[in-house]
């Protein structure tokens, strides 16, 4: 039987164009899927800190710390600081928006450390804890220089933790000085 002019016999059949279309938009999918998969992380905003009183910030202790801080704390990642940057201080955040965890070194002895205040210890360091708002301030209050970590709410035990194990590598346990009770 001859072809008719209605069955498509001067073009590619019916069958190919099909399978064509199809391939075309699975490699479209495929595509998008893996653009949407391998994102690049967000980049981190460089954070803004106020200086403080830290008159041992430039100390040998704290250089030798802050040559020693992990670049990750957990989820938390280095951040940059904002210029101009205080001496003695580092922040990690997990995304640009969020709260970061800042470490400040040198700092003076914090007012409320007195004789008989609650101390906890971590991988061998001493702290001190200030809470204000969502936010707590831990102080190591058994080395030269006093050393502050400001951790968000919900920050867990990590930064803490590999902060001590830093401190307690690059710094000598002192005795403690706090102020006479109040």
């Amino acid at each position: 039987m001859a072809p008719s002019a209605d069955d498509g016999a001067d073009g590619p059949p019916r069958s190919l164009l099909i399978a064509a279309v199809v391939v075309a938009v699975a490699a479209i999918v495929a595509v998008l899927v893996i653009a949407a998969v391998r994102q690049l992380p967000e980049q981190l905003q460089p954070v803004p800190l106020v200086s403080v009183p830290a008159p041992k910030s430039a100390s040998p202790e704290c250089a030798a710390l802050m040559g020693a801080l992990p670049d990750r704390l957990g989820d938390y990642r280095r951040a940059q600081l904002a210029e101009p940057a205080p001496v003695g201080a580092a922040a990690w955040q997990t995304a640009p928006d969020a709260e970061p965890v800042i470490l400040r070194c040198g700092l003076d002895r914090p007012a409320e450390f007195v004789v008989g205040s609650p101390l906890q210890v971590v991988a061998p360091v001493q702290w001190f804890e200030l809470t204000e708002g969502d936010r707590s301030t831990w102080f190591a209050v058994d080395r030269p220089a006093y050393i502050a970590l400001t951790l968000p709410s919900g920050s867990g035990p990590t930064p803490i933790q590999e902060i001590s194990a830093a401190i307690s590598k690059t710094m000598p346990a002192v005795p403690l000085d706090p102020a006479p009770a109040r």
